[in-house]
């Protein structure tokens, strides 16, 4: 058979640029899943499928009686062996996150006709997450900056040590579902306030949720995302896509979060929530004066109606928020809040506290085993992200350094910065090589147009020279 018959029959095959993109971008995730699951398999190979140390034990014997039981009995198993002999209400006093997605995992793997013990689920439950967080990463690079910023914030999410330590097999902790939980929750949320949509504002809502039910760091979410709503109120970044996409997960995440028994009323009652309920009356009267803006046509009126409110709105929630830490209806801050805000107050106040070692401040050692590469990294993303703001940048931005600050204070902190430091070094990584890419472009343009130059003058004194020397001929002859 010739080359041209067989190109024939290939051609159908081949495949358009955008395809071979798409190919080889789906080829790098898929086999940036498996690294990330293998990389953390090493203990199981090294030595056995176990359960590690002491709670993530306890959490493999809640999800063995959630499994044996059904979900009723274990929402209201007193547990009288735990705490001996005082007992433990189990259904009341943890995050049942962990323990349902296992046995649903376990459930699913029975039901498709796999036999394992829920033993095994729980020991890969960590990494069967992580290899799900570095899709999460990828997909919120993209929405964050562009598509090879979301493959690199795959990559290294998948071998940074930060993570890897608290995600590998027989590490069943609850951060071994949180930080996926957590990156999801921040994806939705930015992408709903990108596009706008009630959609994406629930689907947030419901990541939230599952962080609520999973760990006790959904806080750092529902003080982080008023933070930054209230950062893009003060620079007149205010939108009806923020306003669509703050209320809803607000309101629908709270609704579903005081389903959690652990986390209850605290949610409209706990000092570490009121930011996030004095900025939804904010949007509130943001929307209001918005309204009044755009019916009132003179400038002057609308400047003293908008002193007026602001200074009534401002009364009034301090008044309301005096009225309820007096009478003891809003709870003040707990003591583990005050040592991330204050490093010195455990030690000072809460000796129990600050005696755990990962509640200790971490030192510059522990910065450089767990991010390596990425504290270099990590400025020059900042940079590009100042340099190029916009709703999104500004969000992974305050997500950047509220985190880090919070890892300085506390080592096990390191864990949630751990994404943030992630997604802004590959935008650093992936800023700098298109920087690089279109500078060799161009380089290569004005090298070929001088070599095109070059070409042409030579031919044209070629042609000169030529002339003369028949010119030169003739003479004689005339």
């Amino acid at each position: 058979m010739s080359n041209s018959s067989t190109s024939d029959l290939l051609k159908p095959f081949k495949l358009k640029t955008k395809q071979q993109e798409l190919l080889i971008r789906v080829s790098i995730l898929c086999l940036v899943y498996i690294l990330a699951f293998m990389t953390r398999l090493f203990s199981v190979l090294r030595y056995e499928s176990m359960i590690h140390e002491f709670d993530p034990y306890f959490n493999y014997r809640t999800t063995l009686y959630l499994t044996q039981h059904g979900f009723y009995d274990f929402w209201n198993w007193f547990d009288y062996e735990s705490w001996y002999p005082l007992g433990r209400i189990v259904g009341g006093t943890l995050y049942p996150g962990l323990m349902v997605t296992a046995s649903l995992i376990y459930r699913l793997l029975h039901f498709l006709r796999f036999a394992v013990h829920i033993r095994e689920v729980c020991v890969l439950t960590a990494p069967f997450f992580a290899s799900n967080t570095t899709l999460v990463a990828y997909f919120f690079g993209k929405e964050i900056w562009d598509s090879g910023a979301g493959l690199v914030a795959a990559i290294l999410i998948a071998v940074c040590p930060g993570y890897i330590s608290r995600s590998v097999a027989g590490s069943y902790d609850n951060e071994g579902v949180a930080i996926f939980a957590l990156l999801f929750t921040f994806y939705l949320f930015v992408k709903a306030v990108n596009k706008g949509s009630l959609a994406w504002g629930l689907a947030s809502a419901f990541g939230y949720f599952y962080m609520v039910s999973a760990w006790g760091g959904y806080v750092f979410i529902i003080n982080l995302i008023p933070l930054y709503v209230l950062v893009l109120l003060i620079t007149g970044r205010y939108s009806m896509r923020l306003y669509v996409a703050y209320n809803c997960m607000y309101i629908l995440g709270m609704l579903l979060a005081m389903q959690i028994r652990f986390v209850g009323f605290q949610h409209v009652q706990s000092g570490e929530h009121m930011a996030a309920m004095g900025v939804f009356f904010l949007m509130q009267v943001f929307y209001f004066l918005d309204w009044v803006k755009h019916m009132l046509s003179d400038t002057k009126l609308f400047q003293e109606f908008l002193r007026i409110t602001v200074t009534c709105a401002v009364a009034a929630g301090g008044i309301a928020l005096g009225v309820g830490m007096a009478s003891g209806y809003i709870s003040p801050w707990t003591g583990r809040f005050y040592s991330l805000l204050d490093p010195t107050y455990a030690k000072d106040h809460i000796p129990i506290i600050a005696s755990v070692s990962e509640h200790q401040p971490t030192a510059w050692s522990s910065f450089m085993f767990d991010f390596h590469i990425l504290l270099i990294l990590f400025p020059a993303g900042l940079y590009f992200c100042f340099k190029r703001l916009s709703d999104a940048t500004i969000f992974i931005v305050m997500y950047g350094l509220t985190s880090m600050y919070f890892a300085g204070v506390m080592v096990r902190l390191i864990l949630v910065a751990t994404p943030a430091v992630c997604l802004i070094s590959a935008i650093a990584v992936s800023a700098t090589v298109k920087n690089l890419t279109v500078l060799l472009r161009s380089k290569n343009k004005v090298a070929q147009i001088g070599s095109t130059k070059g070409t042409s003058s030579a031919k044209a004194s070629s042609k000169v020279i030529l002339s003369c020397h028949c010119l030169s001929i003739s003479l004689p002859f005339l």
